[in-house]
C-alpha cells in the first residue's frame, strides 16, 4: 500500500466518522495517521521482491520442481495451476498455493521471479505458444541511443514457433517465432534462441 492509498483511506475513515455523528478531532486524526505512516513502513514491500520469498523452502522447492517439471513436457505451468482450480481437481504437490495462497498471489509471480529462483537467465527458458514476450523495435528500425529514435519494447503473444534451417541451408536449425502484437498485427523473428536473443525478453515484475 502506498502513502497515496492510505491518505485516500484515512480521509474516507474522517468522512464515516462525520457522517455517523462521530467526528474526530484534529488530534485523533494526527494519531491514527502517524499509525498508519508508521505501519506503512514496517510493511512495506518493494516492488522487485520476489512473491517467491514468502513460501516455505519446502513449498518453494516444490513449485520450482512442479516448473521446471511442465516446461520440460512443454506445457505452461500457469495454466496447468488455473485449469485444476477451475475443475476442483488437486494439483499434487502444488496443491498448497490454492489452499493458503490463492490466485491473487499466482498472479504476482511473473516469469522473471521463477527466473530469479532458479538462478537462471531469462532467455534460458523455453519458449511455448501462448506465451507473453516483449520485443525490441531493434528488430525493424534503427535505434540510437539518447535520441529520438531510442529502443522501445512493446508487448506481444507468440502465436507459432518452428525450427527451420537458415535459408534453407543451415545444418543446426534455428528457432523462429510469429508474435502477434495487441493491435493485431503479426510480426516474425528468426534466430530467437541466437542472433535475436537480445531482441524479446520476458515482461519484467
Amino acid at each position: 500500500m502506498t502513502q497515496a492509498e492510505i491518505d485516500a483511506l484515512l480521509r474516507t475513515a474522517f468522512a464515516q466518522c462525520d457522517e455517523k455523528g462521530c467526528p474526530l478531532d484534529d488530534r485523533q486524526k494526527q494519531i491514527l495517521t502517524q499509525v498508519a505512516e508508521s505501519f506503512l513502513d514496517s510493511v512495506a514491500i518493494a516492488p522487485t521482491d520476489n512473491p517467491l520469498d514468502a513460501l516455505t523452502d519446502a513449498h518453494r522447492q516444490a513449485l520450482l520442481q512442479f516448473v521446471v517439471a511442465q516446461e520440460e513436457q512443454g506445457i505452461r505451468w500457469r495454466a496447468t495451476l488455473l485449469n485444476d482450480w477451475l475443475r476442483g481437481q488437486d494439483s499434487g504437490s502444488v496443491q498448497f498455493i490454492r489452499d493458503q495462497y490463492g490466485p491473487q498471489w499466482l498472479n504476482q509471480v511473473t516469469d522473471a521471479h521463477i527466473n530469479q529462483a532458479l538462478n537462471r537467465d531469462d532467455t534460458s527458458r523455453h519458449l511455448h505458444v501462448g506465451d507473453r514476450i516483449e520485443v525490441s523495435n531493434r528488430l525493424w528500425e534503427w535505434v540510437q541511443e539518447g535520441t529520438s529514435c531510442d529502443e522501445t519494447w512493446f508487448p506481444c503473444t507468440v502465436v507459432n514457433l518452428s525450427m527451420l534451417p537458415v535459408d534453407g541451408i543451415s545444418i543446426e536449425p534455428s528457432l523462429t517465432g510469429i508474435v502477434r502484437f495487441e493491435n493485431g498485427m503479426e510480426y516474425e523473428i528468426q534466430g530467437m534462441t541466437e542472433w535475436n536473443a537480445y531482441n524479446w525478453r520476458w515482461p519484467e515484475g
